[in-house]
């Protein structure tokens, strides 16, 4: 049993390192787009890296004040996940050709956040003991603030992937006055309720792990997806092998399913040499917990650790009544994350829905929200599409198109 969840643990590991062999912002200036790195502090010390990319050369008013777009990522990822497409097709660059100040979030313990202000050594369990509670309610909310400040604005428009999508509704849910910092919100693959999820390896470890006991104690306060450099420009240029290449996807979309259909091969040595980047095990075991209970809610530390914790023997639930910001849902059928069923769950219980993309095709995969062939045809025009309406009028753009827009070689 120990060994199967050194497995979930360690089943990405060697894929990417703690820093991968380009940063975020040497990608960003490859294709000569300006970019800026900041720091922000944490309320218990972590320190964060955001990048921003303020303007797009291909743009004349490039001084001017400029709408801000907030992309974050999700389990796993760092703000690589928006810029591998390049220019032509990544989310953080089509929105700057769009006119937007653009900025891309990285949480603790990712490739971008691993310092904090006392704790030096990362092998210690107390800088891996946080879940993605802690990012949504700590994490999150120092990153908006700090970007509406340095861009004198009072809101924005939210991108949020996966556990982008999970941060998001924690956040509106614990902490409501934050709903008025949104102009747009865009969830993909929208990760809450997860009864119903497909992944096999979550499936697996569920009995083990999706309730307290000691197993899960001792491994949630570590790494999940560290590795070293040399093991990753291995990784990178076996992916270069059209050979090898369904065998480096297999790794990577282990927990995330695949399918070849809307996979754009040619990222996948990009895709090795930022993925997975480092998170801790506890927020995996969030997750599993979730799958466990049905219930979106808090993490599970036992009767007496919740009873330490919240003053009850359970895990408090968030409320999805309290998120009362104009979100849009874009999911799949066979994403193995967001299934069909806890998507439509959390529409029904949301008050303020704006649009929901349910993507017409049936090998439509979790990580496709970022990397397939046609997303920016799909999605990303959908997005861009309805923050250029909120910006032009103030208001939300009602599901602008019924039905997604279906490129001709794909009907």
């Amino acid at each position: 049993m120990f060994a199967l969840a050194l497995v979930f643990g360690g089943l990405i590991i060697g894929s990417a390192s703690a820093l991968s062999l380009k940063t975020t912002a040497e990608r960003i200036k490859e294709h000569n787009y300006p970019v800026e790195s900041h720091e922000v502090q944490t309320s218990d010390g972590y320190i964060l890296t955001i990048f921003r990319i303020p303007y797009s050369p291909k743009l004349m008013n490039q001084n001017d004040t400029k709408p801000v777009a907030f992309l974050q990522h999700g389990l796993l990822s760092s703000s690589d996940a928006w810029i591998l497409n390049g220019p032509d097709n990544a989310l953080a660059f089509l929105l700057a050709d769009a006119g937007y100040d653009v900025w891309l979030g990285n949480t603790r313990g990712n490739a971008y956040s691993m310092r904090h202000l006392t704790i030096t050594n990362l092998l210690l369990p107390s800088f891996w003991d946080f879940t993605w509670n802690e990012m949504a309610v700590v994490d999150l909310p120092t990153m908006l603030d700090y970007v509406l400040l340095k861009s004198n604005q009072k809101a924005l428009h939210y991108v949020g992937h996966s556990q982008g999508t999970t941060i998001f509704f924690v956040l509106m849910s614990e902490m409501p006055e934050y709903n008025a910092k949104i102009k747009t919100a865009h969830m993909l693959a929208p990760v809450v309720y997860m009864k119903n999820m497909k992944s096999r390896i979550v499936n697996l470890v569920g009995p083990m792990l999706g309730s307290p006991n000691l197993l899960a104690e001792v491994i949630g306060n570590t790494a999940l997806g560290m590795s070293n450099d040399f093991i990753e420009k291995i990784s990178s240029e076996a992916c270069k092998s059209e050979l090898l290449k369904p065998m480096c996807k297999n790794i990577l979309f282990l927990l995330t399913g695949w399918d070849l259909k809307f996979c754009n091969m040619t990222l996948l040595p990009a895709i090795m040499e930022t993925h997975p980047s480092p998170s801790s095990c506890g927020q995996a075991i969030h997750y599993v917990q979730e799958h466990n209970s049905g219930t979106w809610s808090k993490y599970d530390y036992g009767f007496i650790g919740n009873y330490m914790k919240y003053n009850q023997l359970t895990p408090p639930c968030y409320s999805e009544k309290n998120v009362v910001a104009p979100v849009r849902l874009y999911y799949s059928d066979n994403d193995d994350f967001a299934a069909v069923e806890d998507v439509q769950k959390l529409i029904s219980l949301l008050p303020n829905v704006v649009d929901s993309v349910r993507v017409p095709y049936p090998e439509f995969t979790h990580l496709d929200f970022l990397w397939a062939t046609e997303v920016k045809t799909l999605l990303f025009d959908r997005i861009i599409e309805a923050a250029n309406y909120y910006e032009k009028t103030g208001q939300q753009l009602q599901a602008p198109n019924q039905e997604l827009v279906v490129p001709d070689d794909l009907n």
